[in-house]
Protein backbone atom coordinates (compact mmCIF):
# COMPACT_ATOMS: atom_id res chain seq x y z
CA UNK A 1 0.00 0.00 0.00
CA UNK A 2 2.72 2.54 0.89
CA UNK A 3 4.42 1.39 -2.60
CA UNK A 4 1.08 2.53 -4.52
CA UNK A 5 1.02 6.07 -2.26
CA UNK A 6 4.55 6.50 -3.57
CA UNK A 7 3.93 5.75 -7.20
CA UNK A 8 0.80 8.14 -7.13
CA UNK A 9 2.98 11.05 -5.46
CA UNK A 10 5.27 10.63 -8.47
CA UNK A 11 2.83 10.13 -10.74
CA UNK A 12 1.40 13.83 -9.93
CA UNK A 13 4.89 15.63 -10.03
CA UNK A 14 5.37 14.45 -13.00
CA UNK A 15 2.24 15.65 -14.31
CA UNK A 16 2.65 18.77 -12.66
CA UNK A 17 6.06 19.41 -14.05
CA UNK A 18 5.03 18.05 -17.81
CA UNK A 19 2.34 21.13 -17.45
CA UNK A 20 4.38 23.19 -16.10
CA UNK A 21 6.96 22.50 -19.15
CA UNK A 22 5.09 23.77 -21.42
CA UNK A 23 5.11 26.72 -21.70
CA UNK A 24 5.23 30.03 -23.85
CA UNK A 25 9.47 29.94 -23.82
CA UNK A 26 9.40 26.61 -25.24
CA UNK A 27 7.19 27.45 -28.43
CA UNK A 28 9.36 31.39 -28.99
CA UNK A 29 10.93 29.54 -32.47
CA UNK A 30 9.41 27.52 -35.21
CA UNK A 31 10.74 24.00 -36.23
CA UNK A 32 10.59 25.62 -39.29
CA UNK A 33 13.53 25.21 -41.69
CA UNK A 34 15.37 28.64 -42.55
CA UNK A 35 19.35 28.81 -42.85
CA UNK A 36 20.52 32.69 -44.01
CA UNK A 37 24.27 33.45 -43.42
CA UNK A 38 24.80 36.94 -44.89
CA UNK A 39 28.57 38.53 -44.19
CA UNK A 40 27.98 42.30 -44.40
CA UNK A 41 31.75 42.77 -43.59
CA UNK A 42 32.11 42.03 -47.18
CA UNK A 43 29.06 43.72 -48.94
CA UNK A 44 28.53 46.25 -46.27
CA UNK A 45 24.92 47.18 -47.47
CA UNK A 46 23.72 50.04 -45.41
CA UNK A 47 19.91 48.80 -45.42
CA UNK A 48 20.90 45.85 -43.34
CA UNK A 49 23.44 47.24 -41.04
CA UNK A 50 20.82 49.61 -39.73
CA UNK A 51 18.68 46.74 -38.30
CA UNK A 52 21.55 44.51 -37.65
CA UNK A 53 22.43 48.06 -35.29
CA UNK A 54 22.12 47.36 -31.36
CA UNK A 55 21.97 50.91 -31.04
CA UNK A 56 18.93 52.05 -33.55
CA UNK A 57 16.60 49.52 -32.02
CA UNK A 58 13.00 49.35 -34.01
CA UNK A 59 14.50 49.15 -37.51
CA UNK A 60 14.03 45.95 -39.62
CA UNK A 61 14.58 45.16 -42.59
CA UNK A 62 12.80 42.77 -44.99
CA UNK A 63 16.05 40.31 -46.98
CA UNK A 64 15.02 38.89 -50.33
CA UNK A 65 16.54 36.67 -52.78
CA UNK A 66 16.36 37.73 -56.62
CA UNK A 67 17.26 37.26 -60.44
CA UNK A 68 18.36 40.29 -62.31
CA UNK A 69 19.96 39.25 -65.64
CA UNK A 70 21.12 36.08 -64.44
CA UNK A 71 22.89 37.22 -61.27
CA UNK A 72 21.66 36.17 -57.67
CA UNK A 73 20.90 39.65 -55.46
CA UNK A 74 20.24 39.84 -52.04
CA UNK A 75 17.30 42.13 -51.65
CA UNK A 76 17.13 44.91 -48.63
CA UNK A 77 14.32 46.60 -47.50
CA UNK A 78 13.84 48.67 -43.89
CA UNK A 79 10.43 49.92 -42.42
CA UNK A 80 11.87 53.32 -43.14
CA UNK A 81 10.69 52.54 -46.83
CA UNK A 82 14.66 52.47 -47.79
CA UNK A 83 15.84 49.64 -50.04
CA UNK A 84 19.16 48.31 -51.55
CA UNK A 85 20.58 45.40 -53.56
CA UNK A 86 23.98 43.40 -53.27
CA UNK A 87 24.94 40.91 -55.91
CA UNK A 88 25.11 37.41 -54.42
CA UNK A 89 29.36 36.66 -54.69
CA UNK A 90 30.78 33.03 -54.78
CA UNK A 91 31.03 32.57 -50.93
CA UNK A 92 27.47 33.37 -50.89
CA UNK A 93 26.39 31.01 -53.77
CA UNK A 94 28.78 28.16 -52.07
CA UNK A 95 26.02 28.10 -48.80
CA UNK A 96 22.36 26.80 -48.71
CA UNK A 97 20.70 30.06 -48.48
CA UNK A 98 16.55 28.96 -47.62
CA UNK A 99 14.62 32.77 -46.97
CA UNK A 100 11.74 30.87 -44.84
CA UNK A 101 8.42 30.42 -46.21
CA UNK A 102 8.19 32.06 -49.73
CA UNK A 103 11.77 33.62 -49.58
CA UNK A 104 11.46 36.57 -47.55
CA UNK A 105 12.68 37.06 -43.96
CA UNK A 106 12.01 40.50 -41.72
CA UNK A 107 15.78 40.97 -39.44
CA UNK A 108 16.16 43.32 -36.51
CA UNK A 109 16.52 44.60 -32.77
CA UNK A 110 13.64 45.35 -31.10
CA UNK A 111 13.05 48.90 -29.03
CA UNK A 112 11.01 46.89 -26.00
CA UNK A 113 13.70 45.49 -23.66
CA UNK A 114 17.00 46.24 -22.28
CA UNK A 115 19.45 45.01 -23.71
CA UNK A 116 17.87 44.67 -26.97
CA UNK A 117 16.98 41.32 -28.40
CA UNK A 118 17.65 40.58 -32.08
CA UNK A 119 14.54 38.71 -33.79
CA UNK A 120 14.61 37.05 -36.94
CA UNK A 121 10.65 36.19 -38.05
CA UNK A 122 9.18 34.90 -41.65
CA UNK A 123 7.58 37.37 -44.18
CA UNK A 124 4.51 35.49 -44.79
CA UNK A 125 1.50 35.95 -42.55
CA UNK A 126 1.38 32.92 -40.16
CA UNK A 127 -2.36 33.48 -40.14
CA UNK A 128 -3.24 33.69 -43.86
CA UNK A 129 -0.32 31.68 -45.31
CA UNK A 130 -0.70 28.44 -46.45
CA UNK A 131 2.28 26.28 -47.65
CA UNK A 132 0.09 23.01 -48.47
CA UNK A 133 -2.48 24.71 -50.07
CA UNK A 134 -2.66 24.55 -54.17
CA UNK A 135 -1.62 26.76 -55.12
CA UNK A 136 0.40 28.36 -53.10
CA UNK A 137 -0.54 32.09 -52.74
CA UNK A 138 2.23 34.88 -51.18
CA UNK A 139 0.60 36.51 -47.98
CA UNK A 140 3.90 38.62 -47.44
CA UNK A 141 3.94 41.67 -44.59
CA UNK A 142 4.18 45.10 -45.01
CA UNK A 143 6.42 46.71 -42.52
CA UNK A 144 5.66 50.19 -40.94
CA UNK A 145 7.94 52.65 -39.51
CA UNK A 146 6.51 52.01 -36.24
CA UNK A 147 7.49 48.92 -36.47
CA UNK A 148 4.58 46.86 -36.95
CA UNK A 149 4.30 44.19 -39.86
CA UNK A 150 0.40 44.04 -41.61
CA UNK A 151 -0.97 41.72 -43.42
CA UNK A 152 -3.59 42.58 -46.21
CA UNK A 153 -5.70 40.13 -46.43
CA UNK A 154 -6.67 39.67 -42.80
CA UNK A 155 -5.74 43.42 -41.78
CA UNK A 156 -3.89 42.01 -38.42
CA UNK A 157 -0.74 44.09 -36.67
CA UNK A 158 1.85 42.32 -35.67
CA UNK A 159 4.52 44.20 -32.95
CA UNK A 160 7.94 43.72 -34.48
CA UNK A 161 9.67 44.85 -31.38
CA UNK A 162 8.20 42.37 -28.92
CA UNK A 163 8.21 39.18 -30.41
CA UNK A 164 5.81 39.27 -32.94
CA UNK A 165 2.74 39.19 -31.04
CA UNK A 166 -1.01 40.42 -32.46
CA UNK A 167 -1.50 44.53 -31.28
CA UNK A 168 -4.23 44.63 -34.08
CA UNK A 169 -6.91 42.35 -35.22
CA UNK A 170 -8.62 38.78 -35.04
CA UNK A 171 -6.92 36.60 -32.26
CA UNK A 172 -4.45 33.73 -33.89
CA UNK A 173 -0.65 33.27 -34.30
CA UNK A 174 2.18 35.53 -33.38
CA UNK A 175 4.94 35.82 -36.18
CA UNK A 176 6.73 32.67 -36.81
CA UNK A 177 10.62 33.57 -35.26
CA UNK A 178 14.03 31.92 -36.00
CA UNK A 179 16.70 31.54 -34.09
CA UNK A 180 19.52 34.57 -35.25
CA UNK A 181 22.55 36.28 -34.45
CA UNK A 182 24.36 39.27 -35.60
CA UNK A 183 27.79 40.42 -35.23
CA UNK A 184 27.06 43.79 -35.51
CA UNK A 185 26.64 46.43 -38.19
CA UNK A 186 28.98 45.27 -40.64
CA UNK A 187 29.91 41.95 -39.25
CA UNK A 188 27.50 38.34 -40.02
CA UNK A 189 23.96 37.68 -40.00
CA UNK A 190 23.28 34.28 -39.56
CA UNK A 191 19.40 33.01 -39.12
CA UNK A 192 18.69 29.01 -38.41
Amino acid sequence: MKAMGYMRTWAALLFTTLLLSCGEGQNEYTMRTAFFIFDNSIHQNFILSSAMNINSPGIFCKVKRSMKAGATYFDFENNQGQTESSLALAPDMQTTCILGYNNCLIVGFGNLDMPAIFYAYDGECPNCFDPNALPVRSRQLTMTSAGLAVCSTCHREYNLNSGGNIVKGDGGNKLTRYHATCTGPLGRLAVN
